[in-house]
């Protein structure tokens, strides 16, 4: 898709010819889709235009690059049709569409388009088809015939009855005293209408969509000897209030006029600009708990946040969906705009009532459920929305609601549901101990967390930050997806429970029977001063049972010689902190003793020297310990690396055989070579 979209131009160009890619400013995105249309009915004949129609309706749409692989419209299926480009027509017995319309008039180019319906009412007014006909230069956006029998009976009735006042108003406001094509319908422009010099708002989409007061432009650029003609979707009427005055007049917005008086926002909403404002109804409002709703309502900061959290940045009309977009709103979120047939969705659900009721600064789609954004809620509602439930009911039994509730500038390490999948642990004071230490007592982001950086938590404990290539940890517990940011407190989702240092690495080995060789190991090699001082280390701890499977002989040498112990002891300690959510595929750690240590996590098994490690991540003040089940060799010690010297040894001896035989040019008995060869292994 990617090498298409670098191709794409010059293969209009090409298939074109130098007349449809003339030099001069770049295309319109409207422009860009009717090529992109035109190269794929090329087939077909000159001038012919593929488009989709939408199966079981008259929606037809130019197809871009995208549409044309899904053969979607909002999810809908697709058919391809393939018909004259705009401006050409066919001929008896020729292929595609060879011939360009006849340039005729403007109102006879009504029924060249097919707006029929436009020009039956043009003729029934006594002035518009004189000046239709006569000298001048005009646009006419003219409704197709779909939509002027999709008009309400009683509006058409009240336009039909007064042909000469109402009908001819109406029409002349879909009019313009100039030809305007396509390639000047600027997003966000206005044009002046013939009626009272009334404004037309032009919006032209990234997707190639334009739309004319929310009415979606059909066909373009029809020349007309006194004008242009352009196709659109539906009757246009004259826009007079902006948004803030839709507001105060429309019932069901009764409890948003309250809110955004409240917070500010009508100065925004009656000023100039193009936005979109979700607009929430009464009933959006009542579906929202009593106690949040009051409480926003009554926060000025927190009130302003929901508001801008329902006004996109730009004019949306709903015509211009086509597919999922993302839309940055007035206080920094992204919705996904999308739609469902003929229902817009928003972030996947279809809760737009009303759709494109125009003002003079945007448009307003009514929403029937409240879009709250994260910097307006508390900590248990971030959670509501997050895999962490489990936790919070912890934090709720442990009597530690009021810290998610209230407004406490505090940092939630909460782990998600699958940390418990075994079960919770029972509610006590070394829960609540535990809990409380899983709070920190700042509201932090994660994007500004660094290596080595110290946390205090609620609890009293130290917390430390590890910084690695592929993961940001807080002490064991690594932060699993991004965090949420409410009003006082941030949401971080961690993927376990986080374990406080206690005490340093030789407090830890000490108090733990497992280690009590290891222990003794240490003090014996004179390492119980390093591994007690300030420091960052990684020790693999061999257990007693590591220890108690060497050889007697071996372990009995090692432990009664003090230089040699300290090295391999030192073998078993790296330089830095490495937890296990930091590992990743493969670390090579440098170990005290200087060698580095292959540390790879597969499969949620962490591997030292491709030796299982039995359990992981139990934190110190200055390091952190991972138990394994075997005392680990440095190279030089290994059987492998001597088995490697032998066979060089044995390499060299035979090459050394063979070049004698070559040289004396005899059949020497090769047996003194094995001799040799046992004899250097045997020692």
């Amino acid at each position: 898709m990617a090498l298409l979209g670098r191709l794409l131009p010059l293969a209009l160009a090409l298939a074109l010819g130098p007349a449809a890619t003339p030099a001069g400013p770049a295309r319109s995105p409207y422009q860009l889709v009717l090529q992109h249309s035109r190269l794929r009915g090329r087939q077909h004949g000159p001038n012919v235009c593929a488009v989709q129609k939408l199966i079981g309706t008259n929606k037809k749409y130019f197809t871009n690059c995208k549409q044309w692989y899904q053969r979607k419209i909002c999810g809908k299926s697709t058919v391809i049709s393939y018909e004259c480009c705009p401006g050409y027509e066919k001929v008896p017995g020729e292929k595609g569409c060879p011939a360009a319309l006849p340039l005729s008039n403007l109102y006879e180019t009504l029924g060249v388009v097919g707006a029929t319906t436009t020009q039956l009412y043009t003729d029934r007014t006594e002035k518009l088809r004189p000046e239709m006909e006569g000298p001048g230069s005009f646009t006419i956006f003219a409704p197709s015939n779909e939509a002027w029998s999709s008009l309400p009976a009683e509006v058409l009735d009240s336009l039909v009855s007064n042909v000469n006042i109402e009908l001819l108003n109406a029409l002349r406001y879909h009019m313009v005293d100039r030809r305007v094509l396509t390639d000047e319908l600027k997003h966000g422009m206005a044009l002046t209408s013939m009626y009272q010099n009334s404004n037309i708002q032009i919006h032209h989409y990234p997707n190639g969509i334009v739309t004319v007061n929310c009415a979606r432009l059909l066909k373009a650029d029809h020349h007309a000897t006194n004008g242009v003609v352009h196709l659109i979707d539906k009757v246009i009427s004259t826009v007079t209030n902006n948004i803030q005055q839709i507001i105060e007049i429309e019932d069901t917005f009764e409890t948003l006029r309250a809110a955004v008086a409240a917070s500010g926002l009508n100065t925004l909403l009656e000023g100039d600009g193009q936005y979109t404002l979700l607009a929430p109804t009464n009933e959006a409002f009542e579906k929202i708990p009593a106690e949040t709703l009051n409480r926003i309502l009554g926060d000025p900061e927190a009130l302003r946040d929901l508001l801008n959290n329902h006004i996109l940045k730009s004019a949306m009309c709903a015509e211009a969906i086509v597919a999922g977009l993302s839309l940055e709103t007035l206080e920094g979120t992204t919705l996904e705009v999308g739609c469902s047939g003929d229902m817009l969705t928003i972030n996947g659900k279809p809760i737009i009532s009303n759709k494109d009721v125009l003002a003079t600064n945007g448009v307003i789609h009514f929403i029937d459920e409240l879009l709250i954004p994260d910097s307006a809620k508390t900590l248990f509602e971030l959670a509501a929305d997050s895999d962490v439930s489990t936790a919070i009911d912890l934090f709720r039994q442990a009597g530690l609601s009021s810290h998610l509730s209230g407004n406490e500038r505090l940092t939630l390490l909460a782990p998600m549901n699958s940390v418990f999948k075994d079960g919770t642990p029972p509610i006590n004071a070394r829960t609540k101990n535990l809990l409380l230490n899983h709070m920190i007592k700042d509201q932090l982001a994660s994007k500004y967390l660094y290596h080595g950086q110290t946390l205090d938590t609620l609890g009293g404990k130290k917390l430390r930050v590890f910084v690695y290539r592929n993961s940001l940890c807080i002490e064991n517990s690594c932060i699993a997806a991004h965090d949420k940011r409410g009003r006082y407190g941030t949401l971080f989702t961690m993927d376990r429970v986080l374990t406080p240092p206690m005490g340093t690495v030789m407090d830890v080995l000490k108090g733990d029977n497992r280690f009590s060789m290891l222990v003794a190991a240490i003090q014996s090699a004179g390492l119980t001063e390093t591994l007690n001082r300030e420091g960052v280390y990684t020790v693999f701890a061999p257990t007693n049972e590591a220890f108690q499977a060497l050889p007697r002989g071996e372990l009995n040498k090692l432990m009664g010689n003090a230089k040699e112990l300290a090295n391999i002891l030192k073998y078993h300690v790296g330089d830095e902190i490495l937890v296990s959510g930091g590992i990743g595929a493969l670390v090579r750690l440098k170990s005290l003793q200087g060698d580095k240590l292959e540390v790879s996590s597969k499969n949620n098994v962490v591997s030292v020297n491709k030796e299982p490690v039995a359990e992981v991540d139990i934190m110190a003040t200055n390091g952190v310990v991972h138990t394994i089940s075997s005392v680990l060799q440095p190279p030089a010690n290994r059987p492998q690396e001597r088995g490697d010297e032998l066979a060089d040894s044995a390499l060299e001896i035979f090459k050394q055989a063979s070049a004698f035989s070559r040289a004396t040019q005899s059949s020497v008995k090769l047996a003194p070579v094995y001799q040799r060869l046992l004899e250097r292994m045997k020692h």
